[in-house]
């Protein structure tokens, strides 16, 4: 099985949008199964049409602390040893309080305070969704609950259950969150290949050439997209003279059309809502392919 990465620098540039058309167009030729790992705001699922996911399996990826000593006070002179600032004292019961939403699970305290003060506990702060679509495929989504830390260890998990669903499978489409941090990481690793898409702005340009260096950290072969390319003519050719210097293929040019918009709004991919722009996106896999 082929892992293929969509990703962005920015979020707003067209990222799920794209992935959605890609995988409708494969599944009519390949086995596939799409991963939304945008685990913060997953939203692959709506522009596929899922409206409800038929399994949800919580999981659990991070530890917290848990003060577990009916007193300690020698603890007093050692909270500040959180960086960050998850603990506070009980002046009334001589013992540190863990701020559970503060509280990163690093295992600080457990070194700094005595033993049998504290304890790390696992909790369950994020869920694996799966559903089949009316396209021939299933896709499994990540849920982070909202203020949990573990964004990138819950989206290995979730790569990991998709490749145990995909059986037979000859792609997997990952849906990456946008930026450079933790869940691009583990959404990156062990990609075949990888899909950057843009538009053309100042901001865009500047975060696609960040998380590109992610990209070649790990000397994976990618391409580029630039969406909605026609509004800034101009500043387009900027980004194909970048992708020009340093050898990048760029894969595509989708332009700006109010179909998009229109087909976010019904839940279709845009090669559903609209069938002129299955050439538009047939070109992009045959690039890649």
């Amino acid at each position: 099985m082929k892992t293929i990465t969509i990703l962005s620098g920015k979020g707003g540039v067209g990222k799920s949008s794209l992935t959605a058309s890609l995988a409708v167009l494969l599944a009519k030729k390949k086995k596939i199964i799409a991963v939304d790992c945008d685990v913060d705001a997953p939203n692959l699922a709506l522009v596929l049409g899922v409206k409800k996911f038929e399994t949800k399996e919580r999981i659990q990826t991070i530890e917290k602390a848990k003060v577990i000593a009916k007193t300690c006070p020698e603890c007093k002179d050692k909270i500040d040893i959180c960086l960050f600032n998850a603990i506070s004292w009980d002046e009334k019961n001589k013992k540190p309080v863990i701020n559970k939403f503060l509280c990163e699970g690093c295992g600080a305290c457990l070194l700094a305070f005595p033993k049998g003060t504290i304890r790390l506990e696992k909790i369950k702060n994020a869920s694996i969704n799966t559903a089949g679509t009316s396209y021939g495929f299933t896709i499994v989504s990540g849920q982070l609950k909202m203020g949990e830390a573990g964004s990138g260890k819950t989206v290995t998990a979730v790569k990991q259950k998709a490749e145990k669903l995909a059986k037979n499978a000859e792609i997997m489409l990952v849906d990456s969150s946008p930026g450079i941090g933790c869940p691009v990481v583990a959404s990156i690793q062990g990609s075949d290949y990888v899909i950057a898409i843009t538009e053309p702005t100042p901001s865009a340009l500047n975060d696609l050439q960040r998380v590109l260096q992610v990209v070649e950290h790990f000397r994976i072969p990618y391409g580029l997209v630039i969406n909605k390319w026609d509004i800034n003519k101009a500043f387009t050719k900027k980004i194909e003279k970048f992708a020009k210097k340093y050898n990048i293929p760029i894969l595509g040019k989708l332009p700006y059309d109010k179909a998009f918009v229109d087909a976010l709004v019904n839940l279709e991919p845009i090669v559903v809502y609209n069938k002129k722009f299955e050439k538009l996106f047939n070109k992009i896999i045959s690039k890649i392919k």
